[in-house]
């Protein structure tokens, strides 16, 4: 299969594999106000213990071992968040949906979200259930 540019009309559309919650768009919003433009990236699970981190919009740098998953869409927001993860995450991750949502608690002290005092977390589900 073809990028989503090069795919024809009789073949499938690749899955949604990130999406986000009320609660984590309205985080997204603010976190947006304060820093303009964001962006994620899905650690590996070192020592912030697999959390998605978010970042002002280039303070992460992605490189050819990592994976689009995909550019949420916020309302509010006037630019899409692309949420990123590491090529070789995603090869065990590859069958699944990602949802990110927010909790209370103490965050990554990296992540955007960790002076509002929630952190932002994943949830999964297989892609098609």
């Amino acid at each position: 299969m073809g990028t989503p540019d090069e795919r024809s009309e009789s073949e499938p559309a690749e899955p949604e594999r990130v999406a986000v919650t009320p609660a984590a768009a309205e985080l997204l919003r603010t976190l947006t106000a304060k820093h303009g433009p964001l962006m994620f990236h899905q650690s590996g699970g070192c020592c912030d213990g697999s959390s998605p981190m978010c970042y002002g919009r280039g303070e992460f740098r992605t490189g050819g071992s990592d994976v689009l998953l995909g550019e949420l869409e916020i309302d509010g927001v006037a630019e899409p968040v692309p949420f990123w993860m590491s090529s070789a995450q995603f090869a065990l991750w590859s069958h699944t949906h990602l949802t990110v949502d927010v909790v209370e608690g103490r965050g990554s002290g990296f992540s955007l979200e960790a002076p509002e005092g929630v952190r932002f977390l994943i949830r999964s589900r297989l892609v098609g259930s």
